[in-house]
């Protein structure tokens, strides 16, 4: 008892679960949804075969329902150490609570048939978790940048200032990746199909014999027991397992979802330290054990940090794909055991602290607006030229005049440590003169910006806000993240 007690402390416990994932994509791959669902798909089976004319009764149907969630776990793991089989230790487990059911228990079948399609739900149960969480992120994104659409800011090149955008703008240029991963986790989703009735290699022998060679009878099998896992179709031909190119097909789309995400954090890492922009900093919430001062953006960190791990997790399916020797090797099962769980769970768990940093994104308007100050006399430049040509001035004249003053202003910025003063020398030489009542104006972040307000209003209205309309119903959801 006292080792039942403790024994979460003594053995290892992936952070995937225990510390991060949501309760309900944990379920999704957990024991007992797999070891239900294989339960269920065992009564389906028996469901169609007896609609269908085998010798199956209401009553054994019954016995098996009555059992679908009654799994004796303990039972289970003392049949696999003795069998050497999950499946079988489970169809033992399974006819021992189901005596009368017991002949017709997995009839026909082989292993991937509860093995694989049972993948594929997980697989489609996971997309409908992750795909809310993510367009929730995409609507407070989205909230964000209309907010900000027209606050004008630093853009950067090479991290080095260039012309200027708007905070809004930037925004979008994260919504753009993000809208490109909810159309690919949408189209993975939809594009799965069910493993279905195949047998052993894939042909359907063993069905066609217990239904004495009536082909239509094993086709219509297959559809009501793919319609029965709430399935529109099933793949027309595989191994004994499904196309492992259906797992790269998922993963990438999550590898993919990783990347942005890693680029979205990181950026706000980058405004993080120049302080523009900070992810939510609780209350009471410690920053460093050594600098009280300190404001880490832990959050987005954590967000790179597992999107590394679900980017470097795509490796796994492309290898298992391309080593399935003919009808199938057993080398893709250790593998998929851990490759396909953790991707789902690491997606799930930066989506939930992504939204949690884009519920709470503070913005310091001052402190871009001094950043701009500082840069924008060298960005104005050639609009102080163009103001000058028209005061009638040469292009070439004014040109070499602003160049000499603009390095001048450069040498006190780097190698004195001042602000930048070319606004006050173009002020004190009298060459410029003629345009000095223009100098305000010309120098407006404002003027900077272009477009980037209409782009944002035009972006969020086309594509941003029709992609998030089949997910308003369950926007509402805000995630109290646990640090």
């Amino acid at each position: 008892a006292t080792w039942e007690l403790v024994r979460g402390e003594e053995e290892y416990r992936s952070p995937l679960v225990s510390r991060y994932a949501s309760k309900e994509m944990a379920y999704n791959f957990s024991d007992r949804k797999k070891f239900s669902t294989w339960r269920k798909l065992w009564i389906y089976l028996a469901k169609a075969e007896k609609a269908l004319g085998l010798s199956i009764t209401d009553a054994q149907i019954a016995e098996m329902e009555s059992h679908a969630e009654d799994i004796d776990f303990a039972m289970a793991a003392e049949e696999e150490r003795k069998l050497r089989h999950d499946v079988m230790a489970h169809v033992h487990t399974f006819a021992h609570c189901c005596p009368s059911a017991a002949p017709i228990i997995h009839l026909g079948a082989t292993s991937c048939y509860v093995g694989d399609n049972t993948d594929l739900i997980m697989l489609r149960d996971g997309f409908d978790v992750l795909l809310p969480k993510l367009a929730r992120v995409i609507d407070r994104l989205s909230n964000f940048a209309e907010k900000y659409a027209d606050l004008p800011t630093l853009g950067f090149t090479h991290y080095q200032p260039a012309q200027l955008t708007t905070v809004g703008k930037r925004a979008c240029l994260w919504l753009q990746d993000l809208a490109m991963d909810m159309r690919n986790l949408q189209r993975a989703r939809d594009d799965l199909r069910f493993r279905g009735v195949k047998g052993t290699t894939g042909t359907q022998a063993s069905f066609l014999q217990l239904f004495q060679g009536d082909h239509d009878k094993v086709e219509e099998l297959d559809r009501m027991v793919t319609e029965m896992a709430g399935f529109k179709k099933a793949y027309l031909v595989t191994g004994q397992t499904y196309s492992r190119k259906v797992d790269v097909d998922c993963l990438s789309s999550l590898a993919s979802l990783g990347a942005t995400v890693h680029k979205i954090c990181t950026d706000i890492r980058l405004l993080a330290n120049l302080k523009e922009i900070e992810e939510p900093f609780e209350k009471e919430q410690i920053g460093s054990s050594a600098m009280p001062y300190k404001r880490n953006p832990m959050r987005a960190e954590r967000c790179c940090s597992l999107a590394r791990h679900l980017v470097a997790l795509m490796a796994d399916p492309l290898q298992t794909a391309s080593v399935q020797w003919l009808e199938r090797t057993l080398d893709d099962s250790a593998n998929r055991r851990i490759s396909l769980p953790e991707s789902f769970l690491t997606a799930d768990i930066i989506l939930s602290t992504l939204q949690n940093i884009t519920e709470g994104l503070v913005v310091y308007p001052k402190v871009i607006e001094r950043h701009i100050r500082h840069e924008l006399p060298f960005m104005a430049t050639e609009n102080i030229i163009m103001a000058m040509v028209k005061a009638g001035g040469n292009r070439q004249d004014c040109h070499e005049k602003i160049r000499v003053l603009s390095q001048e202003a450069a040498a006190v910025v780097k190698q004195e440590g001042g602000d930048n003063d070319l606004l006050a020398r173009v002020q004190r030489d009298p060459y410029f003169a003629p345009i000095l009542g223009q100098l305000d104006a010309l120098l407006d972040p404002r003027t900077f910006i272009g477009r980037a307000p209409q782009q944002v209003t035009r972006f969020l209205s086309e594509e941003v806000r029709p992609l998030l309309e089949p997910y308003n119903a369950k926007m509402d959801v805000k995630i109290e993240l646990e640090l």
